[in-house]
């Protein structure tokens, strides 16, 4: 099978690219190891226990590409405010939308909500999708890619895109360099619901062992519901995987100070060890990394699904401004400009997050001092806030048309 085109991965990054490409004139295939099915979507059902905190420039994104509206009309939370404080003193800093004349800061949405929505797009539009088709092997094979899946099929393509997460079977096998670390946490998700409403905001409480957020969740018009990303150490993070679903929900609110009152239900948990990698390329001729592929960050503040449609917009913008001139898409040339653009806004993203777990995981005294006085100094300065609001949004920097107000 022959493609002008492969992306590797129709999770929500790569599904996002395949839809800003469709009128490209590419001829394009997405491969993915999963069936690429649309389950019926349930209202009152139970939330999905993974989400993103989506952007104001993510969501332009996803108006631009036909694929918002399927999502709004499954499930969204808006959240307008952002309550930041320090478990160990008294610092703390509140953001809002209205600081900046902006109606929400965000969207919190299930990745699945998410997913299904561009694969409704997907199945709609032209572009090949063939699903529950995992790689095997990878080669060049003249000027282009050689990719042998489990069951022996072979597809050809001049130009080859990783959407395939963290765990990239394509970065892997086409023996890309990446920096990891373990951050030596592990994050415990799930849905809760608490005694008091949400008030459509996200919270965030940094404990001695790790980030605790609440972030906003609705159904049918309850907003009693958030979901819990809990940042803690390997042991500690068994220790409450292994307690009954009332000892949990204890020590869930404890931590979180009581803030929305009791936690009344809990729905199952997930554990997912933290661990951070960067590519130290993004590209070689023929091949660009994407999303998780090519930068996986702490989920702090849930930015990396954003990070990963700005990559898509990006590198759909260089191919397209390539094709017009006439130049070949699979240049390394031409996927440099990705690159160059890409890189040092991912890690600079990285540097921050990564600069505030360390900060926050300080525990000498002049230290927790500092980082209180700094939360409070900080929560005095409207300026340097609405600047944190616009960056937050994806008003500032390097926007791809498709992300642009």
């Amino acid at each position: 099978m022959q493609a002008d085109l492969i992306i590797v991965g129709a999770g929500m990054v790569g599904s996002a690219l395949a839809l800003a490409l469709e009128h490209s004139g590419l001829e394009i295939l997405v491969v993915d190891g999963g069936p690429l099915s649309v389950k019926p979507f349930v209202a009152e059902g139970a939330f999905e226990p993974r989400v993103s905190a989506l952007s104001a420039a993510s969501q332009r994104i996803l108006e631009r590409l036909g694929v918002w509206a399927g999502i709004a009309a499954r499930r969204v939370s808006p959240y307008r405010d952002m309550r930041v404080w320090d478990g160990s003193g008294t610092g703390s800093v509140h953001f809002a939308a209205a600081s900046v004349h902006a109606e929400v800061l965000g969207h919190i949405v299930e990745n699945r909500v998410v997913q299904d929505a561009l694969l409704d797009r997907l199945h709609d539009s032209q572009i090949g999708l063939l699903g529950s088709a995992r790689l095997e092997q990878l080669r060049r094979s003249g000027d282009g890619w050689l990719l042998t899946l489990a069951d022996g099929r072979e597809l050809r393509a001049p130009l080859l895109v990783a959407a395939d997460g963290a765990n990239s079977a394509v970065r892997r096998l086409a023996g890309c360099a990446t920096r990891e670390w373990d951050y030596l946490h592990h994050a415990i998700v799930t849905s809760v619901r608490c005694e008091r409403p949400h008030q459509e905001t996200a919270w965030q409480r940094f404990t001695d062992d790790g980030p605790l957020a609440f972030l906003p969740l609705a159904r049918q018009g309850d907003q009693h519901w958030c979901s819990i990303v809990w940042s803690t150490v390997p042991a500690e993070a068994e220790r409450l995987m292994a307690l009954d679903d009332e000892a949990f929900r204890h020590e869930l609110g404890k931590a979180f100070e009581w803030r929305l009152g009791q936690v009344t239900a809990a729905d199952p948990r997930l554990c997912i060890p933290l661990r951070q990698r960067h590519s130290k390329r993004y590209v070689e001729s023929g091949l660009a990394l994407i999303g998780d592929a090519a930068h996986s960050i702490h989920p702090l503040a849930g930015q990396g699904v954003n990070l990963g449609f700005l990559d898509a917009a990006v590198l759909a913008e260089v191919l397209l401004h390539a094709l017009q001139r006439g130049e070949q898409a699979n240049d390394v040339r031409v996927l440099s400009r990705y690159e160059r653009r890409r890189m040092p806004h991912n890690l600079a993203m990285m540097a921050a997050m990564e600069g505030f777990e360390r900060l926050f995981q300080a525990d000498p005294l002049p230290i927790r001092l500092l980082r209180n006085s700094g939360l409070n100094w900080v929560d005095e300065l409207p300026d340097a806030k609405a600047l944190f609001v616009r960056r937050a949004l994806g008003l500032v920097g390097d926007l791809p048309a498709l992300a642009q107000a």
